[in-house]
């Protein structure tokens, strides 16, 4: 099943679009983004996809400190791109005030890891990084299994605008080291393949 996409009237408000992605009754277990203005609905990722998020959620939570977490499902704000947007892991400081329960600004991350699904690797390779880039993540990690060359893993940094560069890739198979404050080498031969 493919991502099903919503448009929105553009005279409508950021404020207005947050309204309706949060009160709208979506598919339970689909995960519903605002891509670039866009309401997109995706089914639940597959099996291997979120083996691949576990993996690497047990790897952080083993070198972060205590007043972080990585959270699989925290909707993160991005309004200059016009963005609600749920990477598979956001690795963030714990916040006791904050003013919505539904999401948090997308610059209180540290990390954001997408991996990839045949329905939204554009998203995960195009949109979705210039929106953390624009929003001042310092790192991305993208997982990409369907990448066209073989399934790659690609950490970017030092965000510019809308642009991030590329600071190091791994082949499955091979290591991939994120730099501090996570100091952790992760060994992308543990993914499991397409």
């Amino acid at each position: 099943m493919s991502a099903l996409t919503v448009r929105h009237d553009p005279e409508q408000s950021w404020d207005d679009l947050v309204r309706f992605w949060e009160e709208m009754e979506w598919p339970e277990g689909s995960k519903v983004e605002i891509i670039e203005g866009i309401i997109t609905v995706s089914p639940a990722p597959a099996y291997h996809h979120d083996v691949i998020a576990a993996r690497i959620q047990r790897r952080l939570c083993s070198v972060i400190p205590e007043d972080w977490e990585v959270f699989q499902t925290l909707a993160i704000a991005v309004p200059s791109r016009l963005g609600m947007l749920i990477p598979d892991l956001v690795v963030a400081p714990v916040r006791e005030n904050t003013e919505a329960d539904t999401h948090i600004p997308a610059a209180l991350a540290e990390l954001v890891v997408e991996v990839t699904s045949r329905t939204n690797a554009r998203h995960d390779r195009i949109g979705k990084p210039a929106a953390y880039a624009a929003a001042g993540i310092p790192l991305y990690l993208l997982v990409d299994r369907w990448a066209p060359e073989g399934p790659t893993a690609t950490l970017y940094g030092e965000p510019e605008g809308d642009v991030y560069r590329p600071l190091s890739s791994a082949e499955f198979g091979e290591a991939l080291k994120l730099p501090a404050p996570f100091d952790l080498v992760l060994d992308t031969a543990e993914f499991p393949g397409v």
